[in-house]
């Protein structure tokens, strides 16, 4: 008799496991790289079209107020995967590509987005762009990833016959004067292995994605697709261009070819949720890692200002949009502020995810938000920082500030009269700069006192200082020969 209701139990236990697995919900993060503010439809592009893009914001919700945590793309995409302020942890810079440096990257300590799931059952990918850190320790694998399919570094080439090497040492090897550009030639890493390719590298990441959620249908899974386009290198298959032959031809076309890429690859994973059944189960997020680089790659962000690299609102202002079919609200315009920390927050609410106390999350659940139970603002205020260029920002309701502690020169905006920027309010409104520069204050004495590593721009200038004095003892060395 006890052997029966043991089975029975373990049958029950069975049963309601798989009950659980089948509410829980799919996540998907569709992240671009370097796309500007205004480069969306949603957001009133009208040369580049993206009809894919614009289903998200159009049946789901758009954020008008949707930020990321840093001006570029590494320490953005830090603090988006792990829901916290990336100066907490003291990645303030991109971190370079040196497979011995552990600390060149996502520290152990901290949990990313698919660390967090994995306790509850999720099953991860990240597709495309990782550059949270080279080391063997630091790949995406054994960060809570159980699919890889993309690259390490911070860009690539986008044609397959322009991937010619099988790591970052052969490229090193092989072309040490071209180090800072051969990474983003190494083969795409599956996993751990080298694969060959035969597609656009755009064309490519979009169908991995596909392949990823065709074969984890039956189990709650979350996609990090983290495509690297628009970045640079300007690249764009003939198909892409003529697409968007109503551009003039240059920069502004490659790169609107680009994002007709994205747009594609969007839509077919937006149609293989519904061929699967799981459109109605999936929460979609749709962001731009940062503002667009305008003069770089002929990106726009409207009437913000400022660039990629800035932290007035076109550095850090960004497309935002999410979608979730019967619990997201769609056709909804959302107001508030809301950043990307946001995004992991928002997954371990929706499934009750264990979140270490010692280290807690900047970001908030936004489901109470968008769906109207909860009618406050997401955030009180929202903090930003530079540490090398000594930038401080914030933004509490409408009003911005941003300190350049280097110079010492103080701004304040009105960001519901002013948008973009122009008028400097800091002489007429001292109290609300005043309270909010000590605000500031009090949130960078909770950070890292500085970053935890050396970073790309300052690893690349020593390579250059390295290089110059490699070829320096090589000609004296050929010219030594020469007397003998």
């Amino acid at each position: 008799m006890n052997t029966i209701k043991q089975l029975l139990t373990i049958g029950l236990l069975i049963t309601s496991s798989q009950i659980f697995a089948a509410q829980q919900p799919n996540f998907i993060v569709i992240l671009t790289d370097d796309q500007g503010y205004a480069d969306v439809g949603f957001n009133g592009s009208k040369d580049i079209r993206t009809p894919n893009i614009d289903r998200i914001a159009n049946e789901g919700t758009k954020f008008n107020n949707g930020y990321v945590s840093y001006a570029v793309c590494g320490p953005s995409r830090a603090g988006l995967l792990t829901g916290r302020y990336q100066g907490r942890f003291g990645f303030d810079r991109n971190p370079h590509m040196d497979p011995t440096d552990i600390k060149s990257g996502m520290p152990l300590e901290e949990k990313m987005i698919s660390e967090v799931l994995k306790p509850v059952g999720y099953t991860s990918s990240i597709i495309g762009k990782w550059h949270m850190g080279s080391h063997p320790e630091l790949t995406p694998n054994k960060r809570g990833f159980d699919h890889f399919y993309g690259f390490l570094a911070g860009g690539h080439q986008y044609f397959p016959q322009d991937l010619i090497y099988k790591d970052i040492a052969e490229g090193l090897t092989q072309s040490p004067d071209k180090a800072w550009t051969s990474w983003y030639r190494t083969k795409l890493l599956e996993n751990d292995k080298r694969v060959e390719t035969t597609q656009y590298l755009t064309d490519e990441l979009s169908t991995s994605a596909v392949e990823f959620i065709k074969r984890e249908h039956d189990n709650p899974f979350f996609l990090y697709l983290s495509y690297n386009a628009p970045h640079t290198p300007l690249q764009a298959s003939k198909e892409y261009l003529d697409r968007n032959k109503h551009i003039p031809k240059g920069k502004r076309r490659t790169y609107a070819a680009m994002i007709t890429a994205v747009d594609d690859g969007v839509g077919r994973v937006l149609a293989t949720l519904d061929e699967l059944g799981l459109d109605d189960n999936t929460l979609v997020f749709f962001l731009s890692d940062n503002g667009g680089p305008e003069s770089k790659n002929a990106s726009d962000n409207g009437e913000l200002r400022g660039h990629k690299g800035d932290y007035f609102e076109g550095g850090i202002h960004v497309p935002f949009a999410m979608r979730w079919p019967g619990k997201v609200p769609a056709g909804q315009t959302y107001n508030n502020s809301v950043s990307s920390l946001d995004i992991l927050a928002t997954f371990a609410g929706l499934t009750n995810a264990p979140i270490a106390k010692e280290r807690p999350l900047d970001g908030v659940n936004l489901m109470p938000y968008v769906t109207g139970e909860n009618t406050s603002q997401p955030h009180e205020i929202l903090f930003w920082r530079n540490f090398d260029k000594g930038i401080v920002a914030a933004r509490r309701d409408n009003n911005k500030t941003i300190l350049f502690k280097k110079n010492d020169q103080k701004h304040l905006y009105d960001l519901d009269k002013d948008l973009s920027e122009t008028t400097n309010l800091v002489k007429t409104k001292t109290e609300t700069y005043s309270k909010q520069q000590g605000e500031m204050a009090a949130w960078e004495n909770e950070l890292a006192d500085e970053p935890a590593f050396t970073g790309l721009i300052m690893a690349k200038k020593e390579h250059k200082k390295a290089l110059a004095e490699y070829k320096k003892q090589k000609k004296n060395k050929k010219q030594e020969k020469s007397n003998d």
